[in-house]
């Protein structure tokens, strides 16, 4: 019969090694939960819903285009306006020397006051003018030895449209008209003028021939010359033997106006390049268009009439280009948390931009996602368009992750 007595003792030493365990398990799991406490936490995430490019809201400008020849208008910065017309090249007249002086600017540069190299008047040059005077062109009278610089020869050109210093300046430039010829239409293929075809240096030839799209085109790259800018907002200049000159484009300082050319003939009818400055809040934009092929019994009836056009789309287009809301202030993003918060996100001011409606204009929209801590207003980010920038703004405050959340989680 086995009798049973009190149970042994638990050996000292085993009991040590559970106690051990067990404070050991203890800081460990106070290690775990410091560690899960202090670390830091998921980055936040932010989306917008702006897109890349927004129209301006509204009906898109109707203008008060010519019902005849054709017409184009372009903001600089903005883009095209609109245009009219279209139907293939027609006769341009003496716009065809803003070509001219492009040329002559890129071949022989000019900055600041300078007068550039001289021309000598030729034999030639004073039988060129004399053979001209029969058929009514645009001349300036000239002597035999006479010197004009070249900056005197632009002004000729392009204030009363001398179109036998059109000549002198091919010649003296090129050694021919038809060698000018040529790199004037070269020129042409370079600023995608497509529907353009110079055949003399002056445009008194009918067989010269562009479109309003074109010209617009060249004036823009010729308008960046300083030099020519500011010879064709000239009222009147000075010159050797004939004196004052005056500037044939009586659209000078109407509507803005600075430039750039007239030109008229009976097949071309009447035309104007014109660049126009229009304030608009802090901003001057640079007006420059066209019109063209304007019908009349001869030159003064042809350029009122394209004059009575081009003062009727300006004053329109001061009308339609002004500052409009492109984004309001509503909600366009979210701010999310990883454990479980959010809030939206929104402009902190109307963006506004000048243009007109219907107008396409690109928008960047830059974020930086915050940290953990989320205040009502903090700045996380910007939209820009046009060159202006408005900041995007937490709308709400986002609370902190519970201890629970943080003991918790896993990632």
């Amino acid at each position: 019969m086995t009798v049973y007595g009190t149970p042994a003792p638990v050996p000292k030493r085993r009991g040590l090694i559970i106690a051990a365990v067990a404070a050991a398990v203890s800081l460990l799991i106070a290690l775990v939960a410091v560690f899960q406490l202090v670390r830091d936490l998921p980055a936040t995430t932010i989306t917008t819903t702006i897109a890349t490019k927004l129209a301006i809201p509204g009906k898109a400008p109707s203008l008060p285009w010519p019902s005849t020849g054709n017409a184009e208008i372009m903001v600089e910065g903005l883009g095209r306006l609109g245009g009219t017309g279209g139907d293939g090249a027609e006769p341009i007249g003496s716009v065809a020397k803003v070509m001219t002086a492009y040329v002559i600017l890129k071949e022989h540069p000019l900055t600041g006051a300078a007068e550039g190299p001289s021309l000598t008047v030729s034999d030639d040059d004073v039988k060129d003018y004399e053979g001209r005077k029969a058929t009514g062109q645009s001349l300036v009278h000239v002597v035999e030895g006479e010197q004009l610089t070249e900056r005197d020869a632009i002004e000729a050109l392009m204030l009363p449209s001398a179109n036998n210093i059109a000549h002198q300046l091919a010649i003296w430039d090129a050694g021919s008209e038809e060698a000018f010829v040529a790199k004037m239409n070269a020129a042409a293929d370079s600023l995608g003028m497509d529907e353009t075809e110079y055949t003399d240096p002056s445009g008194f030839l009918p067989t010269t021939v562009s479109t309003a799209v074109d010209q617009v085109d060249l004036a823009r790259a010729a308008i960046k010359m300083p030099v020519f800018a500011e010879i064709v907002e000239l009222r009147e200049a000075a010159i050797p033997v004939v004196g004052t000159i005056r500037n044939y484009n009586d659209m000078l300082g109407v509507e803005g106006v600075f430039g750039i050319k007239t030109g008229s003939t009976d097949e071309a009818g009447g035309n104007l390049v014109f660049a126009s400055r229009l304030k608009v809040g802090d901003r001057t934009l640079t007006i420059v268009g066209a019109v063209f092929n304007q019908p009349g019994a001869n030159t003064p009836e042809q350029l009122a009439e394209v004059n009575t056009h081009v003062r009727k789309l300006l004053a329109a287009v001061r009308k339609t280009v002004k500052e409009y809301q492109l984004i309001g202030t509503d909600p366009a993003g979210r701010v999310a948390t990883a454990w479980g918060g959010s809030t939206t996100v929104s402009p902190a001011a109307p963006l506004k931009v000048v243009g007109w409606p219907g107008l396409s204009v690109p928008v960047t929209v830059t974020t930086t996602a915050p940290g953990p801590s989320i205040a009502a207003g903090l700045v996380v980010g910007q939209v820009e368009a046009s060159s202006v920038r408005v900041e995007l703004r937490t709308d709400e405050a986002v609370e902190s992750p519970s201890a629970w959340w943080r003991l918790s989680r896993i990632s």
